[in-house]
Parts: structure tokens; sequence; C-alpha cells
């Protein structure tokens, strides 16, 4: 199991992580994501196509700056 972790600097919210997180959940391979808020990071675990990832992100209305290294 890989995990990536993505740079998502428009998310300041409850609301913001719930819509992220609920969108990136949908795509195949994600077995599991986790959003901090302080870090402004989504960490996406399982073996998701990364494209599919990012458009997950972009259709719950946030950017991605950059994958990030994993912490």
């Amino acid at each position: 199991m890989d995990e990536l972790t993505y740079r998502v600097p428009g998310m300041s919210c409850g609301h913001c992580a719930e819509a992220v997180s609920s969108e990136v959940g949908k795509v195949a391979g994600v077995t599991g994501v986790e959003v901090d808020l302080d870090s402004k990071t989504v960490a996406v675990s399982g073996a998701p196509d990364d494209a599919s990832v990012r458009a997950a992100i972009i259709e719950a209305g946030y950017e991605v700056a950059e994958v990030a290294e994993p912490a």
C-alpha cells in the first residue's frame, strides 16, 4: 500500500476537509484519506491513480499545489 500526500492550500475549515475527504474517498483504489488543515495536506492511502485523486480534489472545489513528500 502506498501513500501520497497532496498540498491543498485553499482548505481552511471542517467543511473543506469533509468535501475533499468525501470526493477523494470515492476514487478507485483509495483505502484511506487523512486531511490535515494545519498543514493543508491530504494524505491518500492505497493505490489510486494520481490524476484521479487530483481530479477529485478539483471536483471538491480546491486546487492541488503540488504532491508533498510524506511526513
